[in-house]
């Protein structure tokens, strides 16, 4: 019989990471820029009145006009957690969503995005893609051990690219919260730094330009090259 483990691996070498900063991250396809609304509100505005339903699972929106919306773009853009990013894609040029890194706890070096919010015009491109390996990528390269990821449970989009980005799927929280007058059951996602290496070789394999057609289009999917690195599998993916 094996012994049972009293305690936890010590961590003799582990050092506090730093916050994210207000500071645009780039790739080859996206770029997050920090919240700006006077210059994204407008772009932003225009690109979520496409459709409402982008709103249905955030706990805000959709807004009335845009003079609603740039009043609340600057309460956010003001806050320390979350900090809000606009997202852009480096193909078009055009804004097209949000995302943010919230509950920030480097003592604990974890780390979670979330607020994410992709209007039709970055849906399924691959910029909305590297939009959200950029994040996980810095915080991993800035030593933070978790990064998470929580979505409503019956959000099956957000549950799909949690699974894509190589995520691992670490259960269901029961009635963790109420927004806009509904329970929210939340399921949880995660990735630890252990995972890292091969994760970021799958973003690479998959950001590569001779995986993608001359017309966009991928080749090899992502969540065939993350698939293996999964340590637990969303039961309502299959």
């Amino acid at each position: 019989m094996v012994a049972q483990k009293r305690f936890g691996d010590a961590l003799p070498n582990w050092k506090v990471p730093v916050r994210p900063a207000r500071a645009p991250l780039s790739g080859r396809y996206a770029q997050l820029e920090p919240l700006d609304p006077a210059a994204h509100a407008q772009q932003l505005f225009a690109a979520y009145s496409e459709d409402d339903a982008v709103w249905d699972y955030l706990p805000y929106g959709p807004f009335a006009n845009e003079a609603d919306f740039t009043r609340w773009l600057h309460g956010m853009a003001a806050g320390s957690d979350p900090i809000f990013f606009a997202v852009r894609d480096l193909d078009t040029g055009l804004i097209g969503g949000m995302l943010s890194f919230l509950r920030i706890a480097p003592e604990a070096g974890s780390i979670e995005l979330g607020h994410i919010n992709f209007s039709r015009r970055l849906q399924r491109r691959r910029a909305a893609s590297e939009a959200m390996m950029l994040p996980i990528g810095w915080a991993f390269a800035a030593g933070y051990r978790r990064f998470e990821w929580k979505c409503d449970a019956l959000n099956m989009p957000s549950r799909r690219a949690a699974a894509r980005l190589g995520l691992s799927f670490e259960g269901v929280f029961r009635q963790a919260t109420i927004y806009k007058g509904r329970n929210r059951d939340t399921a949880w996602f995660a990735a630890i730094d252990g995972e890292w290496p091969a994760l970021s070789a799958a973003y690479d394999s998959w950001l590569a330009p001779q995986n993608f057609s001359a017309e966009g289009q991928q080749k090899q999917q992502l969540g065939a090259l993350t698939k293996p690195i999964l340590a637990s599998h969303d039961p309502l993916l299959g």
